[in-house]
């Protein structure tokens, strides 16, 4: 089974991703790792860490000339800010933010300091499971399926642009020119007008990232048990970024309010397209987001999140003194004012996983030329039919 483990702390010596599970043989692309890493440090409305830290991926364990040699994978990002024994640097926190795990993790470890919670809580960790997609994602690229990521909304703005596997290339560039990693510049420009008021009011913004994954086959995941659906391991993988508070597959919500007729996604057929993935299969909507009964049905499978405004704010929030339970502000930890263009990174990432963990459960093999194989013969067998 593909796995990830994270250890690490915000301002501790490195974030460290474990990888158990890949097969023999999976190129690993440093310059993408690397890539990925800077843009999770982008966007605009980041703070002053961004400009401390030069993130970079070191491979300690489970690759030899570039590729994986089928044990665990071992991968490091080295902390410039270091200073988690200095108290000076790193004070105790007694005055817990509102929405932050501060409090409740307090609590948890029968502690009034939340230094050490806080510590592990940071999306600082989102590094490390940077690493642990990129990984993914070069195995994905083995078998020709692609993950796209971007923003959607800061705030109230939002783009209404709609993402194909035609026009998919050209949107990527757009976002790679955004400020806010959104494939729309009008809309950029609004979501940094959001941005900077909310710097203005000590305040912070929150928004929608959204993530497509092309060349997906039909028949990943399961229906046979709850555990195993794919749209349930996507959901689960995409809540677990710090301040994400909603996640939708496809249409989302929205199905609620529509009835059936124009939620559901007629199925039609094209000899034509029999070579593709979807096996000729074809849709003229995509409002299941590419997954039916917990399963992949071979279109493209679309995650979108929404993350909460970040819970550190420059003006602070009523709180409480865990030592004298005291009201008074909240401590101020350095941060973002917006973290969302790096939450889409992170989005990337973790759905990358779980698309990976889901075609080496049905593929299998201990080398990539076996899992590529097998992959091939099951798209010639499903064919056949």
């Amino acid at each position: 089974m593909l796995t990830y483990t994270t250890a690490g702390e915000s301002h501790g010596p490195a974030c460290v991703a474990l990888v158990s599970g890949l097969p023999e043989g999976v190129p690993l692309d440093e310059a993408f790792f690397n890539t990925e890493l800077a843009r999770r440090q982008g966007g605009y409305g980041r703070g002053a860490r961004q400009r401390i830290e030069r993130d970079t991926v070191e491979f300690l364990a489970g690759v030899r000339k570039g590729r994986t040699l089928g044990g665990p994978l071992t991968m490091v990002v080295r902390n410039r800010d270091s200073r988690l024994d200095d108290d000076q640097a790193t004070p105790p926190v007694h005055r817990p933010r509102p929405g932050h795990a501060d409090l409740a993790g307090s609590l948890k470890w029968l502690t009034d300091d939340c230094r050490g919670t806080l510590e592990r809580a940071s999306a600082r960790e989102t590094a490390a499971r940077t690493l642990a997609g990129c990984a993914a994602r070069c195995l994905l690229r083995q078998v020709g399926i692609e993950v796209f990521g971007f923003v959607r909304a800061v705030g109230a703005e939002s783009t209404q642009i709609e993402v194909t596997p035609e026009n998919w290339p050209g949107v990527r560039a757009a976002r790679d020119a955004s400020e806010t990693y959104c494939p729309d510049a009008p809309v950029t420009e609004r979501q940094c007008a959001v941005i900077r008021q909310a710097k203005i009011d000590q305040d912070t913004a929150g928004g929608l990232i959204e993530a497509h994954v092309f060349g997906v086959p039909p028949g990943l995941g399961t229906c046979a048990s709850w555990d195993g659906r794919l749209d349930a391991r996507l959901a689960g993988a995409a809540m677990s970024i710090q301040a994400i508070k909603c996640v939708e597959i496809g249409m989302g919500k929205d199905v609620a309010s529509r009835p059936g007729s124009q939620v559901h996604d007629p199925i039609m057929f094209d000899p034509a397209k029999r070579a593709e993935t979807t096996l000729g299969f074809i849709r003229p909507r995509n409002n299941a987001g590419g997954i039916e009964g917990g399963m992949s049905n071979g279109m493209p499978v679309v995650v979108r999140a929404a993350m909460k405004p970040i819970a550190t704010l420059l003006q602070g929030m009523l709180s409480v003194d865990l030592r004298t339970k005291q009201p008074e502000r909240s401590q101020y930890e350095r941060s973002d004012v917006c973290a969302v263009p790096a939450a889409s990174v992170v989005l990337e990432a973790v759905v990358g996983f779980e698309i990976a963990r889901a075609v080496l459960e049905k593929f299998g093999g201990d080398t990539l030329r076996e899992t590529s194989a097998n992959y091939r013969a099951y798209l010639d067998a499903a064919r056949a039919l």
